[in-house]
């Protein structure tokens, strides 16, 4: 870890693994210390280099004390909100006042806790038809980034125990997709419609953090990173920005599987 990332984080030591972009950390908690400290840094230098932040959140339990420790001292009084904007990787569709939605979970864990000014917070309208949802949020992603390619600063990324990521399931149609930016992804094994960022959307991030957490992930996270390459039925092993970096900060009990030095 950086210098920059200790004094914004509060510091934590990561062990060390066969690859050079993996941290281990102790528990959640040291994790979401350490990736605390990492979006603090890299907000510092999006905002003094273009003037705003751009982060796009991830859903799922493994954030919430992320985001909890966001929304609090010392942690909040570290970033410039009114320079943050925040975007989400996928939604459920739902309204955003359901408990399954990640706009939801993440306003009661963090935004209404900071002085996040209501036109920097871009939800997917979870609660709109899929496809009306994913053109919507797709234009306003367009009108905002105003390039041919959705450049957000950080991506903060989860990864489920089938290797999926944002809402990219295996086998789904939306791994296929190259052209979109957001797609509405039908996945089977819920039967239920999700809203995502596609591929090509991901990998035009500057910066990727996988951060995951818990003996559940241990086997998926050792396939993904050791494993064949085999993305559709890994979707995770799509995650390569051609411009940007991928960093995978993950605690001890997930990476229980993985070559050591």
């Amino acid at each position: 870890m950086s210098s920059s990332a200790a004094m914004a984080g509060g510091g934590t030591r990561a062990a060390k693994t066969m690859h050079e972009n993996v941290e281990v950390h102790a528990d959640n908690s040291a994790l979401a210390e350490a990736v605390a400290g990492q979006i603090i840094t890299q907000a510092w230098g999006a905002i003094a280099a273009r003037a705003r932040f751009s982060i796009g959140l991830s859903g799922g339990s493994t954030p919430r004390g992320l985001f909890e420790m966001l929304a609090q001292k010392p942690y909040a009084a570290r970033l410039d909100w009114s320079k943050v904007h925040v975007f989400w990787g996928d939604e459920r569709c739902v309204p955003p006042d359901d408990p399954d939605s990640n706009y939801g979970m993440a306003r009661e864990a963090l935004l209404k806790h900071v002085p996040l000014p209501d036109d920097n917070v871009h939800r997917v309208p979870g609660e709109l038809p899929p496809a009306e949802a994913a053109a919507q949020y797709e234009q306003m992603l367009r009108r905002f980034f105003d390039e041919q390619k959705p450049r957000f600063d950080l991506l903060l990324q989860g990864m489920g125990d089938d290797g999926h990521t944002a809402s990219l399931f295996p086998h789904t149609k939306a791994l296929r997709e190259r052209k979109r930016w957001v797609i509405p992804n039908y996945v089977p094994r819920l039967d239920a419609w999700r809203i995502t960022l596609t591929v090509t959307a991901i990998n035009a991030a500057r910066s990727v953090i996988f951060m995951v957490s818990g003996p559940g992930k241990a086997q998926a996270l050792h396939d993904v990173l050791e494993g064949p390459h085999q993305p559709e039925t890994l979707p995770s092993q799509f995650v390569a920005p051609p411009n940007g970096q991928v960093t995978w900060m993950v605690d001890e009990a997930a990476a229980s599987l993985l070559r050591r030095h």
